[in-house]
């Protein structure tokens, strides 16, 4: 499939909002799905630069979410029919300095696709921690030295 990657606009905010909580509640199965809240994305993706992955019908299949002063990808969301077909990979890769550039995330244990995928991409499990969704290991995706 062709993507397009492009900065998200007021008029997403609704259906990302949708994205982020059915997407949470299909995956996170071991969290009450009464802890997700419609309203979550606006408060977790305050102060945060948010691209928009959608196919060449126009629908959004997902977005990723960056605080950009660490490099830190805070979410990255593909609706399940479209998951496997290369948005993710499209998002990764529209990342500012991507592949030259250091970035980190947290993945909680539990979702064994998403870190999957993550390695896949090249990043490596940098460290532990544990938040109320459950533990989560730190990757970080180093680049390869220059040749």
């Amino acid at each position: 499939m062709t993507w397009k990657i492009r900065p998200n606009c007021p008029e997403d905010v609704m259906q990302l909002a949708d994205i982020y909580l059915s997407v949470r509640r299909q995956t996170f199965t071991w969290v009450d799905p009464g802890k997700f809240h419609r309203e979550d994305f606006a408060a977790h993706t305050n102060g945060e630069v948010v691209s928009v992955c959608e196919g060449a019908d126009g629908k959004i299949a997902g977005f990723i979410s960056v605080w950009a002063a660490d490099d830190f990808i805070h979410m990255l969301y593909i609706l399940p029919e479209f998951q496997g077909k290369g948005a993710g990979t499209a998002l990764l890769q529209s990342l500012p300095g991507w592949p030259e550039h250091k970035y980190r995330l947290k993945c909680l244990i539990n979702n064994r696709d998403a870190k999957a995928f993550y390695l896949a991409h090249g990043f490596q499990v940098t460290g532990r921690g544990a938040s109320p969704e459950g533990d989560y290991e730190e990757l970080s995706f180093t680049p390869a030295p220059a040749k």
